[in-house]
C-alpha cells in the first residue's frame, strides 16, 4: 500500500479547513497547514498529530501578501516532501456593492480567492504531473453560478479555473476539483457580520458533509461537484432565473 503523500491546506485555523485536515489526518497524510493565526495552527497540528499520529507542519502566512504567497509557493514546490494534494479554501466575503465599498477591502477580496489560488496551484501543478498523481481542491460556492457582486465573481472563476485544469491534467493523473456548497455550519457567516437567522434550517449543511463530497469528487475526476441534492437543485432553478432576481438570493 503506498504511503499517503503530504497535503497543504489554505485557511486551516477554522471552518472547512479544519475539517479538510481532520479528514486528510484520518486517512493518513501528513499536513501543512496555512493561515494567518499561528497559535490556532499549533493547535491544531498538536490535536491532529495526537489523535492520527501524523506529521504536521505549520505554515502561518497572510495570503494577501506577495512575500508571503511565495513561502507557501516554495513549499508547494520543494522536491524533499513533495505536496499530492492541495485544498486552496482561504477566503471570506464582504459586505456591500462595488460603487460603495472599500479599495483595500476589495484587493483583498480578490487575493484571497482568485491570486492566491492560481499562483499556489501553479507552484504545485508541476511536481504533480511529473510524478503522476495529484489533487487540487477549490473550494467555491453555488454563489460562482449567481450574479451577487465580486464574491460571486471570484467563485464563478474558481468553477471555470476548475473545469479548464481537470480537463487539462486528468490524463497525467492530476485531478482538479472546485466544490460549491450553499450555506454551511461554520464561522464564515458571523466573520462576514451577515445575519442569517432568516435562512431555513434545511439549507445549512456540516462541514464534514461538504469536505466528504469534495474528497470523493477529487479522487473520482470529477470537475465540479454541488454538495446535497437540495443545492443541484436550486442552481438549476438560478441557471434559467433572469439575473435580476439574483439579488435576491435563491
Amino acid at each position: 500500500m503506498n504511503t499517503p503523500g503530504w497535503a497543504l491546506i489554505t485557511g486551516a485555523s477554522s471552518g472547512l479547513g479544519t475539517e479538510y485536515a481532520r479528514a486528510l489526518a484520518r486517512a493518513g497524510h501528513p499536513l501543512v497547514l496555512v493561515a494567518r493565526d499561528r497559535a490556532r495552527l499549533k493547535s491544531l497540528s498538536t490535536a491532529l498529530s495526537q489523535e492520527w499520529a501524523v506529521e504536521t507542519q505549520v505554515l502561518a502566512a497572510d495570503l494577501h501578501v506577495e512575500a508571503e504567497r511565495q513561502l507557501v509557493a516554495e513549499r508547494l514546490r520543494d522536491p524533499r516532501f513533495p505536496v499530492d494534494v492541495l485544498i486552496n479554501n482561504a477566503g471570506y466575503g464582504i459586505a456591500g456593492n462595488l460603487a460603495e465599498s472599500d479599495d483595500q477591502q476589495e484587493a483583498h477580496h480578490l487575493a484571497i480567492h482568485v491570486t492566491a489560488p492560481l499562483e499556489l496551484t501553479k507552484a504545485a501543478l508541476p511536481g504533480m504531473v511529473q510524478r503522476g498523481h495529484g489533487r487540487v481542491v477549490m473550494v467555491s460556492s453555488v454563489a460562482g453560478y449567481l450574479a451577487r457582486g465580486t464574491y460571486s465573481a471570484h467563485k464563478a472563476w474558481g468553477l471555470s479555473l476548475a473545469r479548464s485544469l481537470n480537463e487539462t491534467y486528468r490524463r497525467a493523473g492530476v485531478h482538479v476539483s472546485a466544490v460549491a456548497p450553499g450555506f454551511t455550519k461554520t464561522e464564515f457567516h458571523e466573520r462576514m457580520g451577515m445575519n442569517v437567522s432568516g435562512v431555513p434550517r434545511f439549507l445549512w449543511l456540516k462541514a464534514s458533509d461538504v469536505v466528504a463530497s469534495s474528497l470523493r469528487a477529487v479522487d473520482a475526476g470529477k470537475a465540479v461537484v454541488i454538495p446535497s441534492l437540495r443545492y443541484r437543485a436550486l442552481v438549476a432553478i438560478a441557471q434559467v432565473l433572469p439575473r435580476r432576481l439574483h439579488q435576491g438570493g435563491v
